[in-house]
This record gives structure tokens, C-alpha cells and sequence, in this order.
């Protein structure tokens, strides 16, 4: 896997696609570039970071419709669409399916990199928390059934004397519950604890 920052190009035009490979290039960017959408889909490799600069009109898969296709597979790459049949309805469904910029060609060079630059800190933020989230979810795995029923409670305001009513166990197994559940999901305050439940969907009604 190319852990390098790369800038994926899909356009049908030689000419177009020569010249943005160049722009990119000049500026220090890793650039794969692509003729079609289909060659895209075969030979791009969804673990490298970077963005997407798609054109939207092209033979057999448009550019709105590769989108489409790569939020159907979870693809988070950030897509750039830059196109010279531009119209105000396909920019708005390409924003509205989540594209982070719409261009005309011909594009102004420093607008055009600046919102490559922007896609590729967007990819590589959402690929930092993608992996602390995948983090936070292996620690809550590590819990025991009765350890997630604590913790649940606890974050929810529970009283350690409410808990073990509830539970139907003593006050002194929820403190020895309580105690590990912070160990495992390496917390050292309750308000520490309770980001982390946020952060996983964790909670339980506290009435």
C-alpha cells in the first residue's frame, strides 16, 4: 500500500488529464491519473490517502455516477469534480452526495490546489479518527458482558448503590466493575469515560 498522499485523476481528455497530472506534479503531489472511471475502479487502491479530481461527463460511467458507486462501497476518499459541462444540477447533486469541490474548466491553477490540498488534510483527518474509533471499539470488545452493563450505567449517571440494585449485586462488585471498565478502556475520570461512550453510541437511559 502507498502510504504517500496521492491525487487520483479521472478524465477522458489526454490533453486535460496531461496538464493536471503536470499542475499536481510541479506542486510535489503524487498523481495517478486514469482515462476512464472503470480503470479507476480496478486499479485504485482504497488504503492509499489522497483525493479524488473526477470529471463529471465520461464514456460508459459518469463522474456522478462513480461517485455514487464509491459511497455504495464506503469509499471515504474526498472527490474534486472539475468538469467543462458544468451545470447547476449536477453540481448541486454532486455536493449534496458529498463531492468537496465543483469546478469549471478551465479552473484557476491556485484555487484548483488549494482545494487539493484542502481534500487531502479532509482524507487524512477522517482516516486519523476512522482509526482511533476502531481503537476505542476494541477496547469496549475487551469488556465482559457484566463489565458493558456497568459501564453503560455509570456513564448514564448511575450511583454505584443504583447500579447494584439494579444489578442485583453489592455496592463493592460495582466498584470492582467500575474499576476495570476504566482500566480496559484506559480512562482516569468519569468525564473521560464519558467522552469515550459518546464518541461509541454508548448509553443507557438514566431515569
Amino acid at each position: 500500500m502507498n502510504s504517500e498522499p496521492t491525487v487520483f485523476l479521472v478524465d477522458d481528455d489526454d490533453a486535460v488529464r496531461a496538464s493536471l497530472a503536470r499542475l499536481f506534479s510541479a506542486s510535489g503531489l503524487h498523481v495517478r491519473s486514469f482515462s476512464r472511471a472503470k480503470e479507476y475502479l480496478a486499479e485504485s487502491d482504497v488504503d492509499c490517502p489522497g483525493c479524488l479530481v473526477l470529471d463529471l461527463r465520461m464514456p460508459e460511467i459518469d463522474g456522478l455516477e462513480l461517485q455514487a458507486a464509491l459511497r455504495n462501497g464506503a469509499s471515504s476518499r474526498p472527490i474534486i469534480f472539475l468538469t467543462g459541462h458544468g451545470g447547476v444540477s449536477e453540481s448541486v447533486a454532486a455536493m449534496k452526495a458529498g463531492a468537496t469541490d465543483f469546478f469549471e474548466k478551465p479552473a484557476e491553477p491556485s484555487e484548483l490546489l488549494a482545494a487539493v490540498n484542502r481534500a487531502i488534510a479532509l482524507d487524512a483527518q477522517r482516516r486519523a479518527e476512522a482509526v482511533e474509533f476502531a481503537d476505542l471499539a476494541h477496547r469496549l470488545a475487551m469488556l465482559t458482558p457484566r463489565e458493558r452493563e456497568v459501564f453503560e450505567r455509570v456513564v448514564a449517571g448511575r450511583l454505584n448503590k443504583q447500579i447494584a440494585y439494579e444489578l442485583g449485586v453489592s455496592e463493592k462488585t460495582v466498584k470492582v466493575h467500575r474499576g476495570r471498565v476504566m482500566e480496559k478502556m484506559e480512562t482516569r475520570s468519569l468525564a473521560e469515560l464519558a467522552r469515550l461512550a459518546e464518541r461509541l453510541g454508548i448509553g443507557v437511559d438514566a431515569t
